[in-house]
């Protein structure tokens, strides 16, 4: 008899489709008489390629994920350093509260984001870039400066010798003193 004269559900079972062809193929790989790659086949090995093809390809991935995910959070501390130290600087009363105001600023911001602090603070003229001399902001009305805060980073898992300096976020932020603001206060 041949398969094509059998009805249509024993031709199933008996072309390897229902549960009768899958015992049979099971007994054909435990006898090493058939199945894929044939007798002595590589029946199994797919999954120890994918693992080791998921491990080559997962840890880089997951690396550059922390040390993008550190950097940024980073970026964020400082950008927010600036703009609070800033928004205390002409929101005090005196130039000595103002310094003790931005301290207090630049640390709550890196706190907020889990950083040490370690943040370094400078005031340049408006327009300047942060690399420029350094200046004494005054709180007359209408005055104008730029709050610079940077920070280092060093790379997850990468020792010193090899990242050298680290990462070197930098953020600045412009203070305009209210025009209205009291001369003298």
């Amino acid at each position: 008899m041949r398969l094509r004269d059998l009805p249509r559900r024993a031709r199933w079972r008996a072309d390897g489709v229902g549960s009768v062809g899958v015992l049979r193929r099971l007994r054909e790989r435990a006898r090493g008489t058939g199945g894929p790659g044939g007798p002595g086949g590589d029946g199994g090995s797919a999954i120890v390629e994918f693992v080791f093809v998921a491990v080559v390809v997962m840890v880089p991935l997951v690396y550059l994920v922390a040390a993008v995910a550190t950097v940024q959070r980073s970026q964020l501390a400082v950008a927010q350093a600036a703009r609070d130290a800033g928004r205390a600087y002409v929101t005090s009363e005196t130039q000595a509260q103002a310094r003790v105001r931005v301290d207090a600023a630049v640390r709550l911001a890196l706190t907020d984001q889990g950083l040490p602090d370690d943040a370094r603070v400078r005031f340049v003229a408006a327009g300047a870039d942060c690399d420029a001399d350094p200046i004494t902001p005054r709180l007359d009305p209408g005055a104008q400066f730029v709050v610079c805060v940077s920070r280092r980073s060093d790379l997850p898992a990468v020792p010193s010798v090899l990242s050298g300096r680290g990462i070197t976020t930098r953020a600045q932020y412009l203070v305009h003193v209210d025009d209205f603001r009291r001369p003298g206060r």
